[in-house]
This record gives C-alpha cells, sequence and structure tokens, in this order.
C-alpha cells in the first residue's frame, strides 16, 4: 500500500498536476450525467467522485486508472433501485449508498479471499454484449431529456439544443484534435484538448441558459445544486439489506470486470503489472468511501483512465488531485451548475455512452466463431428484453456453457507419419502415411468427467472406419490432466479393447500425468504399451524395429 508515494520523485509532478486538472473538468460533466442515469441528483455524481479516487489510490495497484461513476454501473444502479423508491427521493438516494456499501464490501471480501481470478468469468463477445445492450438502454433513457417532451412530441428550443449538442461533440471528436494541432499544440496536448469538449458544451450551454433565456422558453435545468462537502452518510434502511444483496453482487463483479478492462489496457502501455487483488479491495474501498459521503457504486472508467494517461498522469496522484480540486468545486458557490440544460446534459450522455456499442468484435466474431458471436447478441437481447441483472446472469451462463460445451467435445485427430520424417500430423491437412494396423489418434485437451464420453464415442467410431486397425495409440502430448471419470473410462475402455483383440497404447504422456497415472491400475493393465513418442509406438507396433517402452 502506497507503495507508489514512497518511490515518488519530483519530475513525476508535473504529469500528475496536468492529468488531474484535465480530470476534474472532465469529471464535472461526466459525473452529473452518470449520477441522471442512476436516477439520482446531478450533484450526486460529484459527491461520488471525491472520496472514491482518493481510497483507491491508497490500495489499488494501477497507477493511472480514474475511478468514479461510470455508465453501465449507473444503470445498473437505477435497474436495482427503481423497483424499490422513487428516483431522486430521499429513500432512491439512501438505497443508492447502501447499494455502494454492499458492493463494496463484497469487493473488499473478494480481496481478502484473494478472489482476483473471476475477471476471466466473462468472455469478450459476452462483456462486448452487455456493453451493447446497457449503451442503447441508457441511450433510449436520454431522448426525452434530449427532446424536451416525450416522443413523439417533443419542445423546439429543447431539441435544437440537444442536438445542437450532439453535432458540436461529434465535430469536435472528428476534428477538434486535428484544429488544435494546427494551432500549435502538440498531438498529446491536442488529443487531450479534444476530450474536453463536453466541459466546453456544459460551460456554453450554461451561458445560453443564463444571458439567451433558455429557461424562460421552457428549457429544463438541473436545477438547485447544494454547495458545500458531502457530510459522513450512514442513513441505511433496515429493510433493504437482503433486497439489495443479490444486485449488489452481480454490481460488484461488473465493476471489477470493467475496472480490470481499463486498468490491464493502461498497464500494458505502461509495461506495469497489475495486481488483481489489490485492485479488489481497492475497488472495495472506493465504493465503501462513495457510500459514506453520500454517493452510489463507482469503478474505473475506460475513457477517463484513458484521458488521465493521456494528460500525463504518472502515479494516482493525478487522481488525488482530481478529488481535490471537486472539492473546491463544491466549497465555491455552485450556482452556475444550475443553470446546466437538461438536453446538453443528455446529448453529454448520449455521445459517452455511444462509444461503448461495439460493432467490431461482433463482426470479428461471426467471422472467427459463430458461438461467440451468437452469445454477443443473446447477451445484448438479454439486457434490453429482460432487463440489466438478467442480462449479466445470461452473460455468465453463456460464458461457462461456451466453456463447457467446448471442452466436452475436445479435438481428436487422425494422425499419420510424414513421409521421411520423424514428424506426425493430422492427415485431413497433411499428406501423411498411415498404417493398416496400427491407429493413432491424438487427443488436444485435457480429459475430465464431461469430455470422457465423447472421447470413447470417437475412438469406437475411428475403429469402426479402421476395422484392420489391431493397435490403437492414443497420443496423449496435448492432455494436462485426467480426473478420476476419465481415468475409469479409460480402464473401461482398455479392457473392452483387449476383448476384441485391440491393444491399447499410449505415447507421449506429460510428466504431472503420469505421476498421476502410476498411482492407477491403467499402466500395470494396459493392454498395449506406454512409449515415449508416436515415432517409437510407430515403429514397435509395424516391426520394423523395437522401440523402447518411455
Amino acid at each position: 500500500m502506497l507503495l507508489w508515494l514512497r518511490q515518488y520523485r519530483r519530475p513525476l509532478l508535473a504529469g500528475d498536476i496536468t492529468a488531474g486538472i484535465v480530470v476534474a473538468m472532465m469529471m464535472v460533466p461526466q459525473g452529473m450525467a452518470y449520477a441522471l442515469v442512476a436516477g439520482l441528483p446531478p450533484v450526486v455524481g460529484i459527491y461520488a467522485s471525491i472520496l472514491p479516487p482518493v481510497l483507491y489510490a491508497l490500495f489499488g495497484s494501477s497507477m493511472t486508472q480514474s475511478v468514479g461513476p461510470m455508465a453501465i454501473v449507473s444503470l445498473m444502479t437505477a435497474a436495482a433501485l427503481a423497483p424499490l423508491a422513487d428516483p431522486g427521493s430521499s429513500l432512491y438516494i439512501v438505497l443508492a449508498a447502501q447499494l455502494a456499501f454492499i458492493s463494496g464490501l463484497v469487493l473488499l471480501l473478494c480481496g481478502v479471499l484473494r478472489l482476483g481470478f473471476m475477471a476471466s468469468f466473462l468472455s469478450r463477445p459476452v462483456i462486448s454484449g452487455f456493453s451493447n445492450g446497457a449503451a442503447i438502454l441508457i441511450i433510449w433513457g436520454q431522448i426525452t431529456p434530449l427532446l424536451g417532451a416525450t416522443l413523439p412530441h417533443w419542445h423546439a428550443p429543447s431539441l435544437v439544443l440537444g442536438l445542437s449538442g450532439l453535432l458540436f461533440l461529434w465535430l469536435s471528436k472528428r476534428y477538434a484534435s486535428r484544429l488544435l494541432r494546427r494551432c500549435g499544440l502538440n498531438p498529446v496536448a491536442a488529443d487531450v484538448g479534444a476530450r474536453l469538449a463536453p466541459m466546453a458544451l456544459v460551460l456554453a450551454g450554461i451561458a445560453l441558459v443564463a444571458y439567451g433565456g433558455l429557461e424562460a422558453m421552457g428549457v429544463q435545468t438541473t436545477g438547485h445544486v447544494p454547495s458545500g462537502l458531502p457530510g459522513l452518510n450512514l442513513a441505511t434502511s433496515g429493510a433493504h439489506w437482503r433486497t439489495l444483496l443479490s444486485p449488489a453482487l452481480l454490481i460488484a463483479f461488473i465493476i471489477f470486470l470493467m475496472s480490470m478492462s481499463a486498468a490491464q489496457t493502461l498497464a500494458q502501455k505502461r509495461g506495469e503489472k497489475l495486481h488483481t487483488n489489490r485492485e479488489l479491495l481497492g475497488l472495495g474501498a472506493a465504493n465503501v468511501a462513495s457510500a459514506l459521503s453520500g454517493g452510489f457504486p463507482v469503478t474505473g472508467s475506460i475513457s477517463r483512465s484513458a484521458v488521465n494517461f493521456q494528460a500525463g498522469a504518472n502515479t494516482p496522484l493525478a487522481s488525488i488531485i482530481t478529488a481535490g480540486l471537486l472539492a473546491l468545486a463544491l466549497v465555491a458557490p455552485t450556482g452556475w451548475l444550475a443553470l446546466l440544460p437538461l438536453p446538453v446534459l443528455a446529448a453529454t450522455i448520449i455521445f459517452a455512452v455511444s462509444s461503448l456499442l461495439d460493432w467490431d468484435t461482433l463482426k470479428l466474431s461471426w467471422r472467427y466463431d459463430r458461438s461467440d458471436a451468437l452469445a454477443l447478441l443473446a447477451t445484448t437481447a438479454g439486457v434490453l428484453v429482460l432487463g440489466v441483472e438478467a442480462g449479466v446472469v445470461i452473460g455468465v451462463l453463456l460464458s461457462m456453457g461456451t466453456l463447457i460445451w467446448r471442452a466436452s467435445r475436445p479435438h481428436i485427430a487422425v494422425l499419420g507419419r510424414i513421409p521421411n520424417s520423424e514428424h506426425f500430423r493430422n492427415v485431413e491437412r497433411y499428406e501423411a502415411q498411415t498404417l493398416p494396423d496400427v491407429l493413432l489418434l491424438r487427443i488436444d485437451a485435457g480429459l475430465f468427467f464431461g469430455n470422457v464420453e465423447a472421447v470413447t464415442e470417437r475412438v469406437e467410431d475411428e475403429l469402426r472406419g479402421h476395422p484392420t486397425a489391431r493397435h490403437l495409440v492414443l497420443v496423449l502430448s496435448a492432455v494436462n490432466q485426467i480426473d478420476s471419470t476419465a481415468l475409469l473410462g479409460l480402464i473401461e475402455l482398455n479392457g473392452a479393447l483387449a476383448k476384441r483383440g485391440i491393444s491399447l497404447n499410449l505415447a507421449e504422456v506429460k510428466g504431472p500425468v503420469m505421476d498421476r497415472l502410476r498411482q492407477s491400475s491403467l499402466l500395470k493393465d494396459l493392454s498395449g504399451k506406454l512409449y515415449l513418442s508416436t515415432a517409437l509406438a510407430t515403429n514397435d507396433l509395424s516391426g520394423k524395429k523395437s522401440g523402447e517402452p518411455a
């Protein structure tokens, strides 16, 4: 803990200060926007951006990750709390903090128990499908504030303001960096400056309300934003602890998953090593801090962390500086924030969330592995039709189901010898020579209870296709483990083949697997032999020369 602070050097300070200022400017509109997505007053988004990054800096392992409100977690918060209280009500605010508290405790417990391996429970296509579904739901939810009314009606000034904001953000993303470079900024500064377009839009919107009379035209604004730092929040609802446990578990899982995705990307760029269990502790502490300061669940943000990195952040001090600046913004008069027009905030949300729409992964999966593509589409549909929590469950089940389905059907290749060599390859891919009385089968997966039946069925199918075979050789070069069920299956196969006059032989058995097999009766009762290599097995069984058993 705080190893980065003990090793801190003065040359790192300039980058940390610059990044802290830039991310603070980004966090004002983003935090308020994501609070609205969660069904909370906008100022709660700033509350959730002050203490959480400080606590993460104490316990986390990423040097440049930015922790705070995030679109998907905000949507999950709204989905969990909407059935329990009216959005924006005092009970709703209490429950949001309570949800963050429970999620934080879950993450802390997982960190203590060293459960960091949970990061691999969802495949990339399933994560993409979940993100797509969540992004579509968030965008749909912002149509009403963008238009100033419900479909098909709209409020003309709000519509013009909202669509103009979207156009400005799109043009900024496409051309602002290039324009800033022409003005003399270096590429990094230009890219960072372009990412501050949402803050520029917010300031412009506030100016239009203050001096352009938009509020008199009926454009809705955020309203009163209380000044001052959040107080210590110990309020809870005793009747809702059990109800919030299930969504808190799912939110904690997504918090860890999304945060690890962001942190790993930046760690690779910096050549750093992440500690998954420390990440769990850091994220857990951040969410507990968010709860105690009146916030809601928070996580690491991919886009915000990227800005933090590009702006020059070297250590978590950058996030601490961001938190300090946001605290100063609340201590200062906040009347200007009350003039922020909701259509502008909706445009900011829609544009930010649109980056979550990932069509490239769908295209890649569709070309490379249709099962992954179908899992992606099913997860997206689950989020849209059944809700966010159901979408998470569907994603986990699909990831686990796909893994089990593939493991239960291992690839098995019939091998033959490449002419004039000691190499053996799949006869379907190479012009390899086979022997009429020797059948070589390579099993390309570990043998366990879920696939041993499929393996023995495939062996029988191949033997029926090779009726002259008197020797079966299982090449186990790709087998890393054989569990008890698979061992019993091999023993039964050995006995069945022996009755038919076919010997069972094993070749290229790995050391750890051999250690386990020596503790069983299979090797003693084996009808054939154990060979060090496939070449030795083939030579011996074909009678060309006597091979040596391994």
